[in-house]
């Protein structure tokens, strides 16, 4: 299964993992298919230079050696796929939808009612009691 996950999901296991965090990672990476998009990724960096900016190298690494898929967001997605109230969180499922993810992983409560076929979107903790 192909899974994607959203940039504060990524920030809390990279930078605030705990036993929760861990097991998502495990989960994600060893039984599934992580895939994070360039939007997600430059999001990422961008907080961690901003707010972070003595974790850079670790996350750097840290992406460097995390088995991942990395696809592109285009930086005109095409619109009306969806409604979203945070403009900034279209090209993040946009990139999900277009790359064929089965579940999109997420701490925002503006995906939640979105009613997608596919991606599934779930919070870290019901992706955990789900798979």
């Amino acid at each position: 299964m192909r899974v994607m996950i959203d940039t504060n999901v990524l920030i809390s296991a990279l930078l605030f993992s705990g036993p929760q965090m861990n097991r998502l990672m495990y989960k994600i990476t060893v039984e599934h298919q992580l895939v994070l998009s360039s939007y997600v990724v430059d999001e990422l960096m961008n907080v961690i230079r901003r707010k972070f900016k003595g974790k850079l190298h670790v996350v750097d690494l840290l992406l460097s050696r995390l088995p991942y898929a990395f696809v592109y967001t285009p930086d005109h997605p095409e619109p009306g796929f969806f409604e979203i109230r945070d403009e900034k969180d279209y090209p993040v499922l946009y990139s999900a939808i277009i790359e064929e993810v089965d579940v999109f992983i997420t701490g925002d409560r503006d995906f939640e009612g979105l009613n997608l076929e596919k991606p599934e979107i779930l919070s870290p903790s019901k992706f955990l009691e789900k798979y």
